[in-house]
């Protein structure tokens, strides 16, 4: 199987002077074009919006980006090499870096968890509890940069209203009641109101399910723009991006099968909300 995977440190704070390089690069070579930042969009198939965080350092540049921009701006490959060395904003391990970039601009994103609340569900009491108890121990501007992160992620449910969101959740991740009755209250009323958005779809996998087509774990899949698919999965100290056709195909069928066993998007909420008035 064809992956790509690497172990994480628990995402320490990293400078972002590589972004900075990266994006003065980038618009040294368009002005020697003779191209303005609307011209140069035009080409690569991005806003003058995105072309101008980019060359600002204030977003990573995602694979199609970097790939448009090297055919635009004469196929040189500095801009593929210095790709490479890129960092991600602080808060996020370097080992999920690589699907972060894809998962930005993904205009299909499907995620099953057994563990804990996805990332992009998350409330900031949650999130701070998971990272207020990670071992080893983080210190206080470590716990703030992971937030900082998580909450930019988040962003993509309300920022992507053209992308399709599914996830299916263990019951049992509300039971746990991570955090306390309190951090658990306000984490269903999140994910309540989530569920509204038109582009997203919750389904609870009930406590109860004599069978289960996700007990080898969580999963991630991601459409592209380019209406290519990667799968991600991740354990305890890192996570694999997984382009393999083959493998991603399997996982679709995992997916597919899991969404017929959990309880129906009606159902499921009318759970969540019978969960929230029990607390």
């Amino acid at each position: 199987m064809a992956v790509e995977g690497a172990v994480g440190t628990g995402g320490e704070p990293e400078s972002s002077d590589s972004l900075r390089t990266f994006g003065a690069v980038v618009q040294a070579l368009r002005e020697h074009a003779g191209l303005s930042r609307e011209e140069f969009g035009e080409r690569v198939r991005f806003s003058k919006h995105t072309v101008a965080s980019v060359e600002l350092g204030r977003r990573m540049p995602d694979p199609t980006f970097v790939e448009r921009a090297e055919e635009a701006l004469g196929n040189t490959g500095a801009l593929r090499k210095a790709a490479g060395h890129l960092a991600r904003q602080p808060g996020l391990a370097a080992w999920f870096r690589q699907w972060a970039r894809l998962e930005a601009t993904a205009i299909t994103l499907y995620t099953y968890e057994c563990r804990l609340i996805p990332g992009l569900l998350q409330t900031e009491a949650y999130a701070r509890t998971l990272f207020t108890n990670q071992l080893p121990p983080l210190d206080d501007t470590q716990i703030e940069a992971q937030w900082v992160a998580r909450a930019e992620r988040r962003r993509l449910l309300r920022e992507r209203p053209n992308t399709a969101f599914g996830f299916i959740l263990e019951e049992g991740l509300l039971l746990r009641r991570t955090g306390g009755v309190e951090v658990t209250r306000g984490l269903t009323d999140h994910v309540l109101e989530i569920a509204q958005l038109r582009n997203v779809e919750i389904q609870v996998m009930p406590q109860v399910r004599e069978t289960h087509a996700g007990l080898d774990g969580p999963m991630q899949l991601l459409e592209t723009p380019e209406n290519t698919w990667f799968a991600y999965c991740e354990g305890q100290r890192g996570g694999l991006l997984i382009p393999d056709l083959k493998e991603i195909s399997v996982l679709q069928r995992r997916y597919a099968r899991m969404r017929s066993q959990a309880l129906a998007i009606t159902d499921s909420l009318s759970l969540l909300e019978q969960m929230r008035g029990a607390l």
